[in-house]
């Protein structure tokens, strides 16, 4: 992570388009990307990598959707067992969700 927090090759060229790379522009990660950035700037790259590691995994994961690619894969299967199984039949294996279910 630490190679793409601090660019290897520091110049008025990389201050300049540094805004392009961060995720300030897209609105969903902005805010968990300013806590991350903001507590790496207060302990440094070195010593940050270690204190804020809650922060950088909350990002990676607003980044990548890791948990929730997971979480859907596993509904799927678990769906797809009870199939298998004979447990949902006809129209009620792909029923979605009433309104205000959650």
């Amino acid at each position: 992570m630490a190679q793409q927090i601090s660019p290897f090759f520091r110049s008025p060229f990389t201050d300049l388009t540094g805004g392009l790379v961060s995720h300030q522009l897209f609105g969903r990660c902005a805010t968990m990307e300013m806590d991350m950035m903001d507590c790496l700037e207060a302990y440094g790259l070195d010593r940050g990598m270690r204190k804020c590691k809650d922060l950088i995994d909350e990002f990676k994961e607003c980044h990548t959707l890791t948990k929730q690619i997971k979480r859907f894969y596993a509904m799927r299967t678990e769906r797809e067992r009870q199939i298998a199984e004979g447990k949902l039949k006809g129209d009620c294996r792909y029923v979605t969700p009433k309104i205000d279910s959650f």
